[in-house]
């Protein structure tokens, strides 16, 4: 149950970090045109700067939880690289619980709060162009939740690695 649990997991955010990876196309639309604008053109856009950093973020954001299921964040394994498989899954699994998790659902329900007011608020951008910012507020609470996710896939994992170095003592 855990397994599969974990598995499906992996899967989301592997294929939801593959789809959003397609992010970097219109990113790459925008900062040519913007190029082409401001310097062929001596024309300037008043949005294309703002929706480049939304665009970045978005794909940012959407590659947190796919970096973490390919193992790519950085890890500081200097003393958990000479522990058994055993001692290696325990310390993960009390990093998991103990700061991992809870970091992850406060920011989850903080940024999910924030992202309601200001739905609710129709909120907008204090910039020239102005464009509502909620759906961008929404998406990171999303992201969010599912790096929460792939983490306690990561939690699920350490806990059958666990299990199966404990029963492999035992035989």
């Amino acid at each position: 149950m855990l397994e599969s649990f974990a598995n499906g997991i992996d899967k989301f955010s592997t294929k939801t970090g593959e789809i959003t990876s397609l992010l970097v196309f219109p990113l790459l639309f925008v900062v040519i045109y913007e190029v082409f604008m401001r310097y062929a053109l001596n024309a300037p856009t008043i949005w294309g700067f703002e929706m480049t950093a939304f665009l970045y973020g978005m794909h940012y954001m959407f590659g947190l939880a796919y970096t973490d299921v390919q193992k790519g964040h950085v890890r500081v394994d200097i003393f958990t690289s000479r522990l058994t498989p055993k001692s290696q899954a325990i310390v993960n699994i009390i990093t998991l619980l103990v700061m991992f998790i809870p970091v992850f659902i406060c920011l989850v329900i903080w940024t999910s709060t924030f992202a309601y007011s200001s739905a609710v608020e129709v909120e907008r951008n204090s910039t020239s162009w102005a464009p509502v910012i909620f759906p961008y507020k929404i998406i990171m609470a999303l992201t969010l939740f599912f790096t929460l996710l792939q983490g306690l896939s990561n939690l699920a994992r350490e806990i059958l690695t666990l299990i199966r170095v404990t029963k492999n003592e035992e035989v």
